[in-house]
């Protein structure tokens, strides 16, 4: 973790040009510049958030991806999600509790910090801010909702084409991707087993098979799905629904 000497002024957000993303108005952009602490940048694989851990910060990712995870006392792991531009970081979770989870960059990441403390004042002095904190958390548990029912209903193809579908699709709306309908992410094969609790055995063979029919080509460097309607509707994702995102 390195914190940023030049951070970016909030009424100047990198993300305002992002398509699937909600801008803040110049006021409420001001109020956030006025109660944010500073930027950090993490490095693939640097911790940001540890489970069981008093979490004084709340995060809003700038650029980059994680990952949020449990792991059992075995030392097995099981990828909850995945985190965008945009995301708010600390947020899953109660605010008087510790974290139940962790949070590690996938790629190499920036983010700005808050005080957690800080979200009272802005829930009461910006009801339209509090509301967007409420609807990512409602998102959030709208994802892991469909995660949930790929790991109880989908077959395994099915899990990985709805995975690799929704990665992108957040990529594009999030300014991670641009053309090709390819994403250029580092996930392993071990991680998209931890994700779809599959062996690692079967998600070679599910990548391998998948990747014959031209439904998803995926390697250790990029995601690349060459028709994301056909794909899209192999794994039942709606993209239809998806509309701008708040972010703080």
């Amino acid at each position: 973790m390195i914190d940023v000497a030049d951070p970016y002024d909030c009424l100047k957000c990198p993300l305002l040009d992002c398509p699937g993303l909600r801008p803040l108005d110049e006021k409420q952009r001001a109020y956030m510049n006025g109660i944010k602490q500073g930027e950090r940048r993490f490095e693939r694989g640097d911790p940001l958030v540890h489970e069981d851990e008093d979490v004084r910060h709340l995060y809003s990712v700038l650029e980059g991806v994680l990952i949020r995870y449990r792991t059992l006392e075995d030392g097995r792991r099981q990828i909850v999600n995945f985190m965008f531009p945009g995301d708010l970081v600390g947020l899953q979770g109660a605010f008087d509790e510790p974290s139940s989870h962790s949070v590690e960059a996938l790629i190499p990441s920036r983010l700005c910090h808050f005080k957690r403390s800080d979200f009272v004042h802005l829930i009461k002095d910006n009801p339209q801010l509090g509301y967007d904190v409420t609807w990512l958390a409602a998102k959030e548990e709208t994802a892991l909702e469909g995660h949930i029912v790929s790991l109880g209903q989908r077959s395994a193809k099915e899990r990985v084409v709805f995975l690799a579908v929704w990665l992108l699709d957040r990529a594009l709306a999030t300014c991670v991707a641009h053309d090709g309908n390819a994403l250029s992410i580092p996930v392993t094969q071990s991680q998209i087993a931890d994700m779809l609790g599959l062996s690692l055995v079967h998600t070679n063979r599910t990548i391998r098979a998948l990747d014959k029919e031209g439904l998803v080509e995926w390697n250790a460097r990029e995601i690349r799905v060459p028709d994301m309607g056909k794909a899209s509707e192999y794994a039942n994702f709606d993209r239809s629904r998806k509309g701008h995102r708040p972010y703080i």
